[in-house]
């Protein structure tokens, strides 16, 4: 096993562990992304936090941060509905997207979403800064 500085896993291995994490969910591209939103065919979860959020985000997007997701996935659809103003996604619904600053926290999403039942959860692994440097 490689090990890094202090006898600790070295950074490829952590890599590895990453790497093989998303192998296994599905992503989506930002030309994908572009155009399943433009026929109207995806839901846009924002990660992030809210104060991320607020300094922008992709245009219709719905924020919820990863550390409610769960709370707010397990919620009745009235619940839901009355704290996002909108409907609460189905376990059936497809291209569920989810994404943060980075990845990371757009692929913990992915996974806990695909946990509870939802089998369109999908991670835009670009993100919110390949959205910003390409564009949108």
């Amino acid at each position: 096993m490689l090990r890094g500085p202090r006898g600790r896993p070295g950074a490829f291995l952590q890599f590895s562990g990453v790497a093989r994490a998303m192998a296994a969910v599905p992503t989506v591209s930002l030309p994908e992304l572009r155009s399943l939103l433009a026929a109207g065919r995806a839901r846009l979860f924002d990660v992030r936090s809210r104060e991320e959020a607020a300094a922008g985000t992709i245009p219709g997007a719905l924020n919820i941060p990863v550390s409610e997701l769960e709370g707010a996935l397990q919620m009745d659809a009235a619940a839901f509905q009355a704290l996002y103003s909108v409907e609460k996604p189905k376990l059936e619904d497809e291209n569920l997207i989810f994404f943060c600053q980075m990845g990371k926290r757009g692929l913990q999403a992915t996974q806990l979403a695909q946990g509870l039942g939802y089998r369109g959860a999908r991670n835009y692994a670009g993100a919110y800064t390949e959205w910003l440097q390409k564009g949108g």
